[in-house]
């Protein structure tokens, strides 16, 4: 069997105050072992100064870090954009950063972000959807299913109708629904399963 297995690539995608909470969680818990790089959006105002990646940070179990346009990205790291210039992957498996100016994509970041990961990973590609309002990337999270990829939902539980269920409600099947330990551990398994390819 091949022993040059490519990098996954995990795309996670929330949003609001419950989002960044679930993302600095699920983060505190990554499974270092993964090879895999990390693109996180949340959704947050493209005019105002932010210090996401500082917030991240602190409980992270990767580093963190802003990613330059045209970067290559690197597996064991999580990259975010800048507030007005959302991630999303291209060629290469390099950052290729969107012009956000005036909320032009304001509600569709994560969707693009996973269309993004789809389209250049393949069947590499994992999406993960956290809380958030509204549906951002339930488009997204069926493209990667198309393309062979692995797809995971925080479990919505009783929360108000949101980003969760509305990808779970979406065209084609969930991976993985579960709570952030169980989502670490979904991650872990992917993990352990590149290992025993190589």
């Amino acid at each position: 069997m091949d022993c040059t297995l490519t990098a996954r690539i995990v795309a996670i995608g929330a949003s609001g105050s419950q989002g960044l909470e679930d993302l600095r969680n699920l983060l505190a818990i990554w499974p270092v072992t993964m090879n895999a790089v990390i693109a996180a959006v949340l959704h947050r105002p493209c005019d105002q100064q932010s210090f996401l990646r500082e917030v991240l940070q602190k409980k992270s179990r990767v580093p963190i870090a802003v990613a330059g346009d045209g970067d290559p990205l690197y597996r064991g790291v999580c990259y975010i954009g800048k507030p007005d210039r959302p991630i999303t992957l291209g060629a290469g498996r390099r950052a290729v950063l969107l012009d956000g100016a005036g909320n032009r994509f304001r509600n569709r970041t994560i969707g693009l972000l996973f269309k993004s990961v789809a389209h250049e990973a393949g069947a590499a590609a994992v999406g993960v959807i956290l809380s958030g309002a509204l549906d951002d990337g339930s488009r997204g999270l069926a493209a990667i299913h198309d393309v062979g990829g692995t797809t995971m939902v925080l479990d919505p539980d009783d929360k108000p109708r949101g980003m969760q269920r509305n990808a779970i409600d979406y065209e084609g099947p969930i991976s993985f629904v579960g709570n952030l330990p169980e989502l670490a551990r979904a991650l872990s398994s992917l993990a352990t399963a590149d290992t025993v390819a190589r």
